[in-house]
């Protein structure tokens, strides 16, 4: 049974990131996967699309259609809400997703990010609020063990250092970045997260990241990852201490 240990914990602090493997039994990979099949024959890409593809379902409240969404059954049933409660403190559990994004990249694309961005910057909430969230979690439906296959580029570290950022220019700063791209912090150079199907990633907010390119033939299977944007209780209301204090939300809390 996949669990944060110790080691993926101190990993996730330090880092920003962890991929946690083994997440997604056959079954319930298999259901996701019918599940983005069915959003992509809903909603297909143009013909002759090549790159990412991106779905945002909504999760409705009781009776509405999204309240049985399958991708909120599959959140429910793939064990990511344990997880990620296992990174935050345990008095801060994570609140349901509202909604999900179904992201694929379909090859060829080749493709190198030229520098990452923060997600949550456009557009803006009301009053220009960023809709910061606690943990990005990314289960991934197809495999990623090798990179150039439509992998997440990473910038390890990167959260301690916007962090530090953002204490010294105020949380607010975050709002007036330009959508698409990163404060002039120190970046370091960029990991591939890899793994294989049926893993997990999470990685930190504040944490540097793009999607990569995809170098494989037009035959290969499109990249397929279902992304949930999770926020630890209350964060709506300790937004700017949660970007100023990028551990605070976490275990072993700083």
């Amino acid at each position: 049974m996949a669990e944060i240990t110790p080691r993926a914990l101190a990993a996730f602090r330090t880092q920003g990131y962890v991929v946690i493997p083994g997440v997604l039994d056959e079954r319930q990979r298999a259901f996701g996967s019918r599940t983005a099949a069915a959003m992509l024959t809903a909603q297909p890409p143009a013909a002759g699309h090549t790159g990412p593809y991106f779905l945002w379902p909504r999760f409705g409240l009781a009776g509405d259609c999204g309240h049985d969404h399958g991708l909120l059954r599959f959140y429910r049933q793939s064990g990511i809400a344990e997880l990620a409660a296992a990174l935050l403190r345990p008095d801060l559990p994570p609140d349901e997703p509202d909604f999900a994004q179904l992201a694929t990249t379909i090859p060829p694309w080749t493709h190198r990010p030229s520098g990452p961005h923060v997600d949550g910057i456009s557009p803006p909430a009301q009053a220009g609020q960023p809709e910061t969230f606690s943990v990005l979690a990314g289960a991934w439906l197809t495999d990623h063990a090798e990179p150039d296959r439509g992998n997440m580029w990473i910038w390890p570290g990167t959260h301690l250092r916007l962090g530090e950022y953002l204490t010294e220019h105020g949380a607010d700063a975050l709002g007036r970045i330009y959508p698409g791209s990163y404060p002039p912090i120190d970046l370091g150079e960029p990991v591939q997260a890899t793994g294989d199907a049926g893993s997990v990633l999470f990685a930190h907010y504040l944490l540097a990241h793009n999607i990569g390119g995809y170098d494989g033939p037009a035959s290969a299977p499109m990249r397929q990852v279902i992304y949930y944007r999770l926020r630890a209780h209350g964060h709506r209301v300790r937004w700017r201490d949660a970007v100023a204090r990028p551990l605070s939300e976490f275990r072993g809390a700083a």
